[in-house]
């Protein structure tokens, strides 16, 4: 246990199988984090399981000026979880995976998608609060779809869920997921250059740079033009939308471009601390079927992208096979990403039927022009599990969680019936 000022904070790690479905073989480590106000430290207090958005991103490291934690803590006990591959739990990357073959890499992360993160939570209940123990959990992004995931598989473990922009589509898959983010995509492209218009030309004369001459990064890599433009992946969080305005400002020293630019560039490019973020992304959006990398394929529809037509546009956060070859980080998991890419037999995550026959309370913040998760497939899915209460709203972005306590606020106020 140790103290930061107003939080308490306890330290759980568990031993958990890899593959659920096999208890007694492969174990791994999950890691979760218990915090509690210090004023309410003694208190017998509701439980809060926070889903972290990804996949492969680690729970928030809590701090006290945090919006949405402050204002759980409050009525709550929080549980920041490390799903696994993340953080402190057992970690899988191309250190951890490197005396694996492709073959066996892939069948290793195919444990990692929300299902098994589930499951990982209920052992993880079932050792704070005891068998007939249930907590509220709020997910955040691809967080939610965990949370989905989990009133498909253990609904009876839950008092209510929370979910912000983390509502998923049910039966749409990876290339109807994206040709429906693409356009949404561009639409933040405009908005960013109709803020920026300088930065039109400016982010076209990077591109003509880049053609004409090798960048090397420091992590040893080339910089191409396809990694410049995925620096749009941050379009869709509002505190983060401008950090490309103030990047590309001292992208050139003279006639080159700046060691303050290339440093950067690879710091939000890479993606050697959460490489599961990469091989999984499309995966989150099978059930049953293989998405063959739906998001270069459904690209092509959209010539909007096409950098050679005359017009620099950013992509989202969408994964590209290209990442594997020019990312270091992603080098060494690139057949396995290839394999998993074909692989056409994922379980289900969802329960149609099952969430049908919700009785589980659920609040659900829907953001109107979210660029991550498609609003309309969102909406559909809010229809199909019952009793699901929603709040569309334009006001805030993708992040609006951690931007502002008001969110869970309201959301809260929602789920206990107050609004």
């Amino acid at each position: 246990m140790y103290r930061r000022p107003g939080l308490v904070c306890r330290d759980h790690l568990l031993t958990v199988p890899l593959d659920h479905s096999a208890p007694t073989g492969a174990q791994i480590q999950v890691f979760a984090r218990e915090v509690v106000s210090s004023q309410r430290e003694h208190d017998d207090l509701p439980w809060l399981l926070y889903l972290q958005g990804g996949p492969g991103n680690k729970a928030n490291r809590p701090v006290p000026t945090s919006p949405w934690l402050r204002r759980a803590l409050t009525e709550y006990r929080v549980l920041l979880l490390d799903q696994r591959g993340t953080g402190r739990s057992t970690p899988a990357t191309r250190q951890t995976l490197a005396g694996m073959s492709p073959v066996e890499q892939a069948g290793y992360l195919g444990h990692f998608r929300a299902d098994s993160i589930v499951r990982d939570a209920e052992l993880l209940r079932r050792h704070l609060l005891g068998e007939d123990g249930r907590w509220t959990v709020l997910g955040q992004s691809f967080g939610g779809f965990c949370a989905t995931t989990y009133l498909s598989l253990a609904p009876e473990a839950l008092d209510g869920v929370v979910l912000t922009g983390g509502l998923p589509p049910l039966h749409a898959d990876a290339e109807q997921v994206y040709r429906a983010l693409y356009p949404r995509v561009l639409a933040k492209n405009k908005l960013y250059f109709r803020r920026y218009p300088g930065d039109e030309e400016l982010a076209d004369r990077v591109v003509r740079h880049l053609r004409r001459n090798e960048v090397v990064l420091p992590d040893g890599a080339r910089l191409s033009v396809e990694r410049f433009l995925s620096l749009g992946i941050d379009f869709g969080a509002a505190a983060r939308f401008d950090g490309l305005h103030y990047l590309l400002e001292e992208a050139f020293l003279g006639e080159e471009l700046s060691e303050t630019f290339v440093q950067a560039v690879v710091a939000a490019t890479s993606f050697a601390t959460r490489p599961l973020y990469a091989v999984l992304h499309e995966a989150t959006y099978c059930q049953g079927g293989a998405s063959r990398w739906a998001a270069d394929r459904v690209r092509a529809e959209f010539a909007e992208f096409d950098a050679e037509a005359g017009q620099v546009r950013f992509t989202g956060e969408m994964i590209y096979p290209w990442m594997f070859e020019q990312d270091p980080a992603l080098v060494p998991l690139r057949a396995a990403a290839d394999l998993l890419a074909e692989r056409a037999d994922w379980p289900h995550l969802y329960d149609p039927d099952r969430l049908a026959r919700n009785e589980v309370p659920v609040v659900a913040a829907l953001y109107h022009e979210d660029m991550y998760v498609d609003r309309d497939f969102s909406l559909e899915t809010a229809e199909a599990i019952r009793g699901t209460r929603t709040w569309v709203t334009n006001e805030y972005e993708h992040d609006g969680l951690a931007a502002n306590g008001a969110v869970l606020d309201r959301l809260l106020s929602l789920l206990h019936g107050h609004a």
